[in-house]
């Protein structure tokens, strides 16, 4: 396979970029795109010299692949579709709405031996490359994500629409399991959580801060790790990390040297490379299901102290 023919379902905010950044890439062949508001699409596909499609069902023997960025509630209906008829499949976070769902999604790509990706994007923050060579055994972790409120998230909380990131990039960093959650969590502008602070205490005694809030003026993309030698401030925006390491009982500073790439750029170079030559995508199906877990373990926490 020389080139991969892809389409992208769903041609909001992040369907448009996916769409973007395919219709540059060399290995693929970008087929067309997909939405039910037949303006927006037929301007994406425009844009990107692509064709339109009202009816994703149209591209079943035309693609081999698809980025699905559509709401949250749509993820497993439409990615299982895509599953069942032979189609590779990347789906914007989170994985879907349920742990079932999710389940079901596996089982059906395993089934056909078929790759899912999900895109934790953060995973492929050049910054957070970088700083693997310094991770040894974090204690603490602190992280914060905020930014404006998104209409386009207003189907899920906080917790799946944020902080799921910060989760996903946790359970990567901490070699254990999670031994407990305490989580408390508000409502402002949603019907769910919009602002939710978290305390995540994992078997090996480490421990995480976690707090996200689509509610401030200003985004926000930060993670502290404090390990028995150094602390490493990550900065997500900038795409920046500071080292600051014990020697000879100073500490000293050290500025991480980070080569910054588009991280959705890696994101979509890394699944077309999977589905091409085999290989297992960074965030996998089974990543994303654990994150989603532990996203879900702290929702249900959250909404038992909202209502009760």
């Amino acid at each position: 396979m020389d080139k991969l023919y892809t389409a992208v379902i769903g041609t909001g905010h992040l369907g448009s970029r996916h769409a973007k950044v395919y219709s540059g890439l060399k290995k693929v062949n970008l087929v067309g795109v997909c939405d039910i508001n037949e303006e927006r699409g037929k301007k994406t596909a425009k844009k990107y010299r692509t064709a339109y499609y009202s009816d994703y069902h149209s591209l079943f023997d035309k693609v081999q692949a698809v980025s699905i960025a559509v709401p949250t509630f749509m993820h497993h209906k439409i990615a299982k579709d895509f599953l069942n008829n032979g189609i590779h499949v990347l789906i914007e976070k989170p994985i879907t709405k349920t742990l079932k769902e999710a389940d079901e999604l596996l089982e059906a790509a395993k089934r056909k031996n078929l790759t899912i990706q999900v895109g934790h994007i953060e995973r492929f923050n050049s910054a957070v490359r970088a700083i693997e060579p310094y991770i040894k055994e974090p204690k603490f972790i602190e992280c914060t994500r905020s930014g404006p409120f998104v209409a386009r998230a207003a189907d899920i909380g906080v917790v799946l629409d944020l902080m799921i990131h910060d989760i996903d990039i946790i359970l990567g960093l901490i070699e254990s399991s999670v031994e407990s959650i305490e989580a408390v969590g508000v409502k402002i502008v949603s019907q769910h959580e919009d602002t939710a602070n978290v305390r995540m205490m994992f078997a090996n005694k480490a421990v995480c801060d976690l707090t996200a809030s689509r509610v401030t003026k200003k985004a926000t993309r930060t993670i502290k790790i404090f390990q028995e030698d150094s602390y490493i401030y990550l900065n997500y925006l900038t795409q920046s990390a500071t080292l600051f390491k014990k020697e000879n009982n100073v500490m000293k500073k050290k500025n991480i040297r980070i080569h910054k790439e588009e991280p959705l750029k890696k994101e979509l170079e890394s699944f077309v490379d999977c589905v091409l030559n085999g290989k297992r995508p960074i965030v996998s199906g089974s990543e994303a299901r654990r994150a989603l877990k532990v996203a879900i373990d702290i929702t249900e926490q959250i909404k038992a102290k909202l209502n009760g």
